[in-house]
């Protein structure tokens, strides 16, 4: 991190705000325009942050673990789309002038977060290229990684993708034990218990993972590497290299047409809209298996 922007950081009493790569690469002076307005708070695993199709009120910077943006289906089920962890945001487009969610996004393993109002966030990206610059290379890098995400879920086989998302979990948590159920793995997977269980005694008998209740161990990472697909060294490498720099011609949004609404519906993770209420974090049950509690 750049030595002026920790001070800062630290002067502020924001000191865990910089796990957040994204704020932590700000200049100094754009920090503190942020800085200001930041609650920090705890999210426990299965908060539900956004709901497809439903207003945003807040925008969540993740400092560790894993948040997953999931696809959500008229009956339902839920498919993983995309995952963000400290090197990206959640609903950056609000800040950018988008009002509505384009997925549920739900913690995945828990993580400690920097929160703003939609509001702030958007009157400091007014007044900071840098700031502007930041919400859309993280809308350009998560439009990417569901690319990637849906090519990986139609051509790559299950015992690939689960590789994928163990490995994602592991980076997110630096530690090779994973808090995942098997249940909550094939929710995030899109597929039947059964099939990770299958999967999972390959794996096992491979001495790459070990299961126990509740907990997958990865025994050896570069196994477990060789096993999961391409997708996962890409959506690596779109993590911790985003997008270059915009050009210096781009301006700051206006209200009345704030760079254009309708662009930055495609810049979201997609989502069929929920049939949810009040369009706020709250308490939910999907075919992950897991209950949302409201932040």
């Amino acid at each position: 991190m750049n030595p002026i922007a920790r001070s800062a950081i630290e002067a502020l009493g924001l000191g865990s705000v910089g796990g957040n790569r994204l704020l932590a690469a700000l200049p100094p002076a754009d920090f503190n325009l942020l800085a200001a307005h930041f609650t920090e708070t705890n999210l426990d695993r299965g908060t539900v942050l956004t709901e497809a199709g439903q207003p945003v009120r807040r925008v969540y910077f993740p400092h560790d673990g894993l948040i997953a943006l999931l696809g959500v289906l008229p009956d339902g089920n839920a498919i993983l789309t995309a995952t963000v962890g400290r090197d990206g945001v959640i609903t950056a487009s609000a800040g950018l002038g988008a009002e509505t969610a384009r997925c549920r996004a739900v913690v995945e393993l828990p993580t400690q977060a920097s929160h703003i109002a939609v509001s702030r966030l958007t009157e400091v990206a007014m007044q900071s290229r840098a700031v502007r610059q930041m919400l859309v290379r993280s809308m350009d890098a998560l439009l990417r990684q569901v690319q990637h995400t849906l090519v990986c879920n139609t051509v790559h086989t299950v015992r690939q993708r689960m590789c994928r998302v163990l490995l994602q979990a592991r980076d997110s948590l630096q530690d090779n034990t994973v808090p995942f159920t098997q249940e909550f793995l094939a929710g995030l997977l899109g597929v039947q218990r059964t099939t990770v269980t299958a999967m999972s005694r390959i794996l096992h008998e491979q001495n790459i993972v070990k299961v126990r209740r509740g907990r997958i161990y990865i025994l050896n990472r570069a196994a477990l590497e060789r096993e999961a697909c391409e997708c996962y060294g890409s959506i690596r490498r779109l993590a911790m290299h985003p997008s270059a720099p915009l050009q210096p011609a781009m301006s700051a949004p206006t209200v009345e047409a704030p760079l254009g609404a309708q662009k930055l519906d495609q810049l979201d993770a997609g989502g069929i809209p929920s049939r949810s209420g009040n369009g706020r974090p709250g308490h939910v049950r999907s075919r992950l298996g897991i209950d949302g509690r409201a932040s």
